[in-house]
């Protein structure tokens, strides 16, 4: 149940192609093969309204979530991190040359007893 979330500033939108990034971190995420394929979900959502450092008109962001379940090791989790953490870098790397951007990922570990969920997709890709 890896979940990764992208929020940004709007002002990316044109200097960045987001749904490249998604496609990027959901590859990354399977290159690990910590996950089954039926697993991650990645979704990006904008921010349209955000004040940013010393609120100049280049500064943007990119902040990532990403909550898995419970029982990965922290090697595993940290290769994950580390894993979406470079392809997004990769696919935003003009972003860096300009003094205006940052990029952020957070991994949260989703505590089992209170995370419930009901999936059709996962018996049909494992069948494959």
């Amino acid at each position: 149940m890896p979940h990764l979330r992208l929020e940004y500033s709007a002002n990316l939108e044109g200097k960045a192609d987001i749904a490249a990034v998604c496609a990027a971190a959901h590859e990354a995420i399977l290159a690990t093969g910590i996950f089954e394929i039926g697993a991650p979900r990645v979704r990006a959502y904008p921010a349209p309204h955000y004040t940013i450092a010393d609120r100049h008109a280049d500064n943007a962001f990119l902040d990532m979530v990403f909550r898995m379940g419970a029982g990965r090791s922290d090697a595993d989790k940290k290769r994950t991190g580390e894993a979406i953490m470079a392809a997004v870098a990769a696919e935003l790397a003009p972003l860096f040359e300009a003094p205006h951007f940052a990029l952020s990922l957070e991994i949260i570990e989703i505590d089992p007893a209170l995370s419930w969920k009901k999936n059709s997709m996962h018996a049909r890709l494992r069948d494959r």
